[in-house]
């Protein structure tokens, strides 16, 4: 029975629950993160129910039955009698109230501007849940890149076990270097640890947006680059930004619903009197009108303060702006500077760690080098590669959040 190798059980371990995994690429992970997603769905039915409510704003009160009877005498000879004197009368009759029409407009567009807040928060939700798709598939990716290089340096350090054994045994190694040899494992082993935690967590986060569990990222990994100049020509339709001017128009909208409070509202009730037939049936017709008299206790501190509540949703998108702004100027920064720290380690520390292998193996065919040097070499090179490959990730990351925070929200 062959044993397994203890440099090679952690690969087995993580390779376990592979074949459950699911394939996503970036793109589809974006695409998965609108169309299945709770969030969004909410976004879309309250929309939905401003719409539907949108229907019956500006339509008129609904109507009231009236039913009475007149005039009855309660004493004397025709007491409870309803035929007996002229003016007893049972009647019926229908009362319709009608708002002036500026409420009505006002009302309407009040709900114009709930269904655009609703429409704007839906797009800011589809953009967010987007943004987190986005970052968690490129965690993932990464994660698995990084394994690989773990992988590989356990494997090539594997190698040369047998080969420090026999030098243990020839006497040309102290037998200490074996144990060297182990704990170079260990320290290889333990970043392997992490790094395996962190693609289990971007499973876990690119699910709260994909609902696909134990994914795996394929595909081509999002560019690197930007344009940071037409990024910054779209901050103004940011969906945030959408948001903030929804609020205003909708608390304009509030605005001039409580200016029309000072204009009177109408009423007509049309009713039909039934009478003794001596005296024969009726019919009144009647108006009303409300008087707005005392605005300055009524409806005028309403108005300042719909005015007042427009005035603060103003100065809150001017904030918003500035927040934006600041926030992108933040991004961009942090952008470039990865970028910068990615460039440095690729194109200077890497080229050094590998020539420094192989300068290592060279020595030690030549004798003038131990093979813990070697194995050092090794793990300080994987090591390096995972540390790049982490610079790369924040550069692609930055990137991509820079793209669909302030680019991509559109699509």
């Amino acid at each position: 029975m062959k044993r397994i190798s203890w440099t090679a059980l952690p690969v087995l371990l993580a390779l376990a629950p592979a074949s459950n995994a699911q394939s996503v690429g970036y793109e589809e992970a974006l695409r998965a993160a609108t169309s299945d997603q709770p969030q969004v769905r909410t976004s879309e039915l309250r929309l939905d129910a401003r719409r539907e409510i949108a229907d019956a704003a500006d339509e008129l009160p609904d109507p009231r039955l009236r039913a009475s009877i007149q005039n009855l005498p309660v004493s004397g000879p025709a007491a409870f009698e309803l035929n007996r004197q002229l003016p007893t009368q049972i009647q019926v009759g229908i009362e319709q109230e009608i708002p002036n029409l500026a409420k009505r407009r006002a009302r309407f567009g009040m709900a114009e501007a709930d269904i655009d807040l609703a429409a704007a928060q839906l797009r800011q939700t589809s953009y967010r849940v987007r943004v987190g798709a986005g970052m968690a598939w490129i965690s993932l990716a990464y994660a698995q890149r990084a394994l690989t290089v773990a992988d590989d340096a356990l494997a090539e350090i594997e190698r040369l076990v047998p080969l420090a054994r026999s030098s243990v045994a020839a006497g040309s190694a102290r037998p200490a270097e074996s144990l060297e040899v182990r704990r170079a494992v260990l320290e290889v082993e333990d970043m392997r640890t992490r790094i395996e935690a962190d693609r289990e967590t971007a499973q876990a986060m690119l699910s709260r947006y994909t609902a696909l569990p134990n994914a795996t990222a394929t595909g081509t990994i999002p560019s690197a680059d930007l344009d940071p100049e037409g990024l910054r020509a779209m901050l103004q339709s940011n969906p945030e930004l959408v948001v903030a001017l929804a609020q205003v128009r909708q608390a304009e909208a509030r605005s001039d619903l409580a200016r029309s409070e000072r204009r009177p509202d109408f009423g007509v009730n049309v009713s039909y009197g039934r009478r003794d037939p001596d005296f024969g049936d009726v019919v009144s017709v009647m108006g009303s009108i409300t008087l707005p008299i005392f605005a300055d206790r009524r409806q005028n501190p309403r108005v300042a303060a719909a005015d007042a509540e427009a005035a603060a949703a103003q100065s809150a998108r001017a904030d918003r702006l500035r927040e934006l702004e600041a926030q992108f100027e933040t991004d961009l920064a942090a952008w470039r500077s990865a970028y910068r720290q990615w460039q440095r380690a690729t194109d200077e520390l890497l080229p050094l760690a590998e020539s420094r292998v192989d300068l290592e193996r060279a020595s030690f065919a030549a004798g003038r080098a131990d093979l813990l040097d070697i194995i050092d070499a090794i793990k300080t090179l994987a090591m390096l590669r995972v540390e790049i490959l982490q610079r790369e990730e924040a550069s692609v990351e930055a990137a991509a959040n820079l793209r669909l925070t302030y680019g991509e929200y559109g699509r």
